[in-house]
């Protein structure tokens, strides 16, 4: 008769004491931005933005993050930078620089189940949108952008396949680049819009990893046999 002795080695779930410094300064530098960008103050954004991505970086790298995870998260770094200047160039850049993000968290998504009813509300979500949009947004924009929200929601929606905290991420990711093409299709917008747009897209990002590196320390767990 064979007994079966479960025993567990999981992924260290605490980051230690430099994974706690650069959380802490990623909480600081998101705080310096988004007090900035509430303040008007754009020196304190034009400071702060560029730290937020790699410090988050760092974070999840002393947490054994998932090398997609990292990519992707660099990719926004880079989307970041490019959004710093305002020259549609510049937009394009960023944009598509976001996309490689994209890929790389639908690559790390895998094949984890999602809800077939949650997909047809992203795909309505999806056409509204870009049917509403459509006609406001400049010409030479209009297909690079509805070529970048199909690849949106569809990481938006592929995120729950991690969770409800990758969800949540992946829905706000979803609305803080909406809120970013109104701006370009010239619609009216909340005050201080450059704080909304930043404000989802931080949580957006940190539930994505923090989603991600949940899934790697779950399936990090080895039983044993005897």
């Amino acid at each position: 008769m064979s007994t079966v002795h479960p025993r567990t080695r999981p992924v260290p779930r605490s980051a230690g004491r430099a994974g706690r410094i650069l959380l802490g300064a990623f909480a600081g530098a998101c705080a310096v931005d988004l007090v900035s960008l509430l303040a008007g103050w754009h020196p304190g954004h034009l400071i702060a933005k560029p730290l937020l991505m790699p410090l988050l970086v760092g974070y999840v790298l002393t947490l054994r993050a998932p090398r997609l995870l990292v990519a992707a998260l660099l990719f926004g770094w880079g989307g970041d930078l490019a959004l710093l200047f305002d020259a549609e160039p510049a937009f394009l850049v960023g944009m598509g620089s976001f996309a490689a993000g994209h890929v790389c968290y639908l690559l790390l998504f895998g094949r984890g189940r999602t809800s077939p009813a949650l997909g047809g509300a992203y795909a309505v979500a999806l056409a509204g949108t870009v049917a509403l949009l459509w006609p406001d947004l400049p010409a030479d924009l209009r297909i690079p952008v509805a070529g970048y929200s199909l690849l949106l929601a569809s990481m938006a929606y592929r995120s729950s396949a991690l969770g409800r905290v990758a969800g949540v991420g992946g829905a706000l990711f979803l609305l803080s680049d909406t809120l970013i093409a109104t701006g370009v299709a010239d619609w009216p917008q909340l005050p201080r819009p450059d704080f909304w747009i930043m404000a989802t897209y931080l949580a957006a990002q940190y539930l994505l990893a923090v989603g991600a590196v949940r899934r790697k320390q779950a399936y990090g767990r080895e039983v044993i046999q005897d």
